[in-house]
């Protein structure tokens, strides 16, 4: 294997010759033996991550699918049927519960007042319809729009920034407490929105959310609303919307050095001084139940920030919302704004990522979370090993800053389709325009796990195998390789559809002889 001067190709060569192609830079191997002929084939597959600092071309690919998924869903004139899967990447749609309904993370559900903050106004009520799709418009002149909408909320200040740097005037001062629980309960605000905004829109609003940072960290939802809804009655949802947390207190740390011990006599934790076992989640919700002046662990709501866009569909404003919507998907929650691999961070920046993180890493975020321990209190089902600082939850991770669950949030009737399916109509494009200069598009099943041999048994059998660098380098130059060639055979089918060259006499997408400098 040679480089176009005759050198080896090294491991490095090749990872950056796949990010230029666009090709999987971190492929898992998977060996293939064939029942039916014996033959057996080591074949790598993208391992499609969604992060570029991952791996770069998966992560555009993610991306464009994104983009592809919101366009189609945005701009519906009739409502589309529900395809979507449980497994397929999709926010369940938050039912019509009342506004303070129980935690759904609480394992045993506890009745508390529907009452609405008296520091909120009250929400608009409009008369409930079906349909998923908005309000057509008639002009004079008898044309007829049916636009839809960008919204862009945010969170709340936590004190003054430096203009353009997201970098705290005072860090002393600034709010990073409220800013990380604000972070670690964003998705259930989120949820409370759109439940809100069904009541007052008068429909089953459809949604296409992407929840990215602000410069100076706090959380950003980004969506593109199907139909237009009066701005007046956005602004009032979202000022109405709220998410409060009734959870037992944790103001104040009760163990920082010495830490409770598990007894697997009791399956309990213990004070690691008196041996007393510490409360459970549910004597201390009990304790905040009998409590009669309890209030909420915290409060979240969203900031006075509300940018409402009307577009319609098929516009240059509509394409430009998408690519903006889906802008920073590829980018984890801390590296949105670092710049570049070729640029130094910025110092102070780092620190301000870092003094969140700090707060993130300690506060709660389920009611399972170890960091409970911390506060005298055992997480609701406890085992051995938990350690206050160690939560496993994604959302502790510095990468996340508190945004750990699902960066795409989309409704249930948003474009009929799941995401699986989304992919497969892109495919399924590359393969009629094949097909239709007479070229043979690779078969996607051709080693499918349930196909079937003559004896009823899976003709396919994947095994896992082990990877040495040398194995990676051929596998990502046998990637290259392959997305050359059927990269070259569609703009050539695509050139044959537009009548300005003779279709060739192949009859392959795959079997094709090699001839760029990698080969």
């Amino acid at each position: 294997m040679l480089a176009p001067d005759g050198a080896p190709v090294t491991t490095d060569m090749a990872r950056a010759l796949a990010e230029h192609e666009g090709v999987c830079i971190r492929p898992v191997l998977r060996r293939v033996t064939d029942r039916a002929t014996g033959d057996t084939t080591t074949v790598p597959i993208p391992c499609g991550s969604t992060r570029e600092k991952v791996c770069a071309p998966c992560a555009a690919k993610a991306r464009r699918l994104r983009m592809h998924q919101c366009l189609e869903g945005w701009h519906l004139t009739e409502d589309p049927t529900p395809g979507q899967s449980p497994e397929d990447d999709v926010t369940e749609d938050p039912d019509d519960t009342d506004e303070e309904s129980p935690d759904p993370n609480v394992s045993d559900r506890r009745s508390r007042s529907t009452r609405r903050r008296q520091d909120t106004p009250d929400l608009p009520r409009a008369p409930m319809d079906q349909r998923t799709t908005g309000r057509s418009f008639t002009t004079p002149e008898g044309k007829t729009y049916q636009p839809s909408m960008f919204l862009t909320l945010t969170l709340p200040s936590y004190g003054k920034v430096i203009p353009g740097t997201g970098v705290p005037v005072n860090p002393e001062t600034y709010d990073y407490r409220r800013a990380a629980l604000d972070a670690l309960h964003f998705a259930k605000l989120v949820d409370r929105f759109w439940q809100n905004l069904r009541r007052c829109a008068g429909y089953k609003v459809q949604y296409f959310s992407a929840i990215e940072a602000q410069r100076r960290l706090a959380a950003h939802l980004h969506a593109a609303l199907r139909g237009a809804i009066p701005r007046a009655t956005l602004k009032a949802v979202t000022r109405a919307t709220y998410h409060q947390l009734w959870w037992p207190s944790f103001d104040e740390p009760v163990y920082t050095e010495r830490l409770p011990v598990w007894d697997p006599a009791t399956g309990d934790y213990r004070d690691p001084d008196t041996g007393i076992a510490l409360r459970t989640w549910g004597q201390a919700l009990d304790d905040l139940d009998a409590d009669p002046d309890a209030k909420p662990a915290h409060v979240v709501r969203f900031g006075k920030q509300v940018d409402i866009k009307g577009l319609l569909g098929g516009t240059l404003d509509s394409d430009r919302a998408v690519r903006y919507l889906c802008k920073y998907l590829t980018k984890s929650v801390a590296d949105t704004w670092t710049g570049t691999k070729d640029t130094e961070p910025d110092p102070a920046y780092e620190a301000h990522i870092d003094r969140l993180h700090e707060h993130v890493r300690w506060l709660p975020c389920t009611p399972t979370c170890a960091n409970w321990l911390r506060y005298g209190i055992q997480p609701d089902e406890p085992g051995p090993g938990l350690v206050p600082g160690h939560c496993t939850g994604k959302a502790h991770e510095r990468d996340n800053l508190g945004l750990g669950g699902r960066r795409v949030l989309v409704s249930r009737q948003w474009s009929g389709k799941t995401l699986t399916q989304h992919r497969v109509d892109r495919a399924e494009v590359v393969r009629q325009v094949l097909s239709a200069a007479g070229i043979e598009a690779p078969e996607a099943r051709r080693c499918a796990a349930d196909v079937l041999d003559t004896d009823g048994l899976p003709r396919f059998v994947w095994e896992d195998t082990p990877a040495t660098e040398r194995d990676y380098t051929a596998a990502v130059i046998t990637s290259i390789r392959q997305a050359r060639r059927w990269r070259a055979q569609y703009q050539h089918a695509k050139t044959i559809r537009d009548g300005s060259d003779p279709p060739v006499e192949t009859n392959s997408a795959t079997n094709q002889p090699a001839t760029d400098p990698a080969a």
